[in-house]
């Protein structure tokens, strides 16, 4: 019968192949291309760092590789002489090379920039709104010159954080030395995870963050932990002396608990992505049937993630050789056959968890709240987190079911059913093959239904009664990171397992995309004939997916 394909629509969820480092840090002028340099220099993995500058001695100097030379004819190269708005020009002039900078993939950007200056106040705020344009999630990340600086130069800055904060989701304002010289001297607080009800802001994560500041606590500093003292008394430093609402300013906001679930939105933005494509080549590996994953069958339910998953394996599949062929079977089992409800599903919780996030970031969150307009300091609730706590919890169930129904595939890949041999070995019988892994699939699968159980549902009241009611939102978070690593490590498996069941197929072929995947993958991973030792093979795996 003749399929009706409806227009195709690039995807949200989907990251290309191509471009496996979704977060992009870019320097904006002198400060903050020094924060890229440093930042490369420490060997920061999973990011891709850019620089733009109209300084054209610098740029040359510069050890990142992607540059844009902002506005040659405006400045010819010799830099925006401290005047914000000639650096704005030029970056109005180099506004397609910008626009490039960003068109690779990029899902989430910092901009980062000294202001008070020439060209990172004033272009910053351009390079934002440009990434902010392409639906790029942008977050500013500026300093501001300090106490003792020029008054005029300070009122400059200002300015600027004024023009760059209409350009991004969210802002950070470092206005504090000790900060900066600590990243800068690779001194880092020692925080741990657990200690935080979700309310009252995470106090206890936070507190740990901020504790060197005031010269207590602990950190990071040449591979070994320290007390902050004693650091600081090595470098001559004094501890800050904080300032009225300074202190819960730090402390009383839902921050520990929103960037784990930044963090991993971006994972599980990337992770439904390789479900669908290892599903794909499950399926294929299967000799699965294309017919559920035809239009007409999810326009008459119409939900948008289940639409959109179907609509991606009839591309990912389009061309095959093995999904042509004449099929025996009637039917696929449900973790085949039902993949774009299951898919669907998660990507429509992602979706949904994501916008809650995006407002989230974009709050304020600590207590009391001033608004210095009105004259008003009230005392409410904004640090709690139920708002965020109760979406972290469905994506960790979200996540945990695309691991769960990737294990099924696995566990199906190895039974020796539709021509695969047993355990996916060329000679069973004394090699179990791929056996262990399906128990190492299961197993993950395993521990992550057990931390399903929403944090959310429970409430301990604290502080004699007075804290009476909490989001357990931090205990969610660190689950969540936890369910992301295993959901990873299953999809992973199914991968190992997908690209030896493949090769029982052969000669026939499967499409373009599919066999791109695979060709990339048997560059680290091998057929396997007779048993080995498969965990550094697992490893490989998910450094391939990652």
């Amino acid at each position: 019968m003749e399929i009706k394909e409806p227009v195709r629509q690039n995807l949200p969820f989907a990251i290309p192949t191509d471009a496996p480092r979704i977060i992009k840090v870019v320097g904006v002028g002198g400060g903050g291309s020094n924060a890229v340099h440093n930042m490369y220099r420490k060997g920061i993995h999973n990011v891709s760092f850019a620089v733009c500058n109209t300084d054209m001695q610098a740029m040359q100097n510069s050890p990142i590789s992607k540059k844009v030379q902002l506005g040659l004819e405006i400045t010819e190269g010799l830099g925006a002489g401290n005047d914000p708005e000639v650096a704005r020009k030029a970056a109005e002039e180099s506004r397609e090379e910008i626009t490039a900078l960003f068109n690779d993939g990029t899902k989430m950007a910092f901009i980062t920039a000294g202001m008070g200056g020439g060209t990172g106040t004033g272009a910053a705020p351009v390079v934002a709104e440009i990434a902010k344009s392409l639906g790029i999630l942008t977050v500013g990340i500026v300093t501001i010159p300090f106490k003792f600086e020029m008054t005029g130069k300070i009122k400059q800055a200002l300015k600027g954080v004024i023009e760059i904060s209409k350009h991004v989701d969210a802002l950070l304002v470092i206005n504090n030395q000790r900060l900066i010289d600590m990243f800068n001297n690779d001194i880092l607080p020692v925080v741990y995870q657990q200690g935080s009800l979700g309310a009252s802001g995470d106090l206890a994560p936070l507190a740990h963050m901020c504790l060197p500041l005031i010269g207590l606590g602990e950190v990071y500093y040449k591979g070994e932990v320290r007390p902050s003292a004693e650091v600081w008394a090595e470098f001559g430093w004094e501890p800050v002396k904080l300032q009225s609402k300074e202190g819960l300013a730090l402390l009383n906001g839902t921050q520990f608990m929103s960037a784990h679930a930044v963090w991993s939105l971006i994972q599980a933005e990337r992770l439904s992505d390789w479900a669908d494509k290892i599903g794909a080549m499950s399926l294929e590996a299967y000799d699965g049937r294309i017919e559920p994953f035809y239009p007409q069958v999810h326009e008459v339910r119409a939900h948008q993630g289940q639409i959109e998953t179907a609509a991606r394996f009839r591309q990912l599949l389009e061309g095959s050789e093995i999904i042509r062929q004449k099929k025996v079977h009637v039917q696929d089992p449900y973790s085949f056959r039902c993949i774009p409800q299951v898919h669907g599903a998660s990507k429509d919780t992602i979706r949904y968890v994501k916008s809650v996030i995006e407002i989230e970031i974009n709050s304020a969150t600590d207590n009391p709240t001033v608004f210095p307009d009105e004259d008003l300091i009230i005392s409410a609730g904004n640090f709690h987190g139920q708002p965020i706590a109760l979406p972290m919890d469905m994506l960790t169930l979200a996540l945990s079911e695309l691991s769960n129904i990737s294990e099924r595939r696995i566990y199906k890949l190895i039974s020796g059913q539709r021509g695969l041999p047993n355990f996916l070995v060329a000679k069973p019988g004394l090699n179990s093959g791929f056996m262990i892994p399906q128990y190492t699939a299961a197993s993950i699968v395993s521990q992550s239904k057990g931390l399903c159980m929403p944090a959310s549902a429970d409430s301990i009241p604290s502080s004699q009664g007075q804290e009476d009611h909490v989001s357990m939102g931090a205990n969610a978070a660190t689950k969540l990171v936890r369910v992301v690593e295993n959901t990873e490590r299953v999809l992973a498996i199914e991968l190992f397992n997908a690209a030896q069941a493949l090769e029982f197929r052969r000669p026939l072929r499967s499409s373009w995309a599919i066999e791109k995947i695979f060709a990339g993958y048997r560059k680290v991973v091998p057929f396997i004939d007779d048993d080995r030792y498969m965990h550094p093979l697992i490893e490989k795996s998910v450094e391939f997916i990652r």
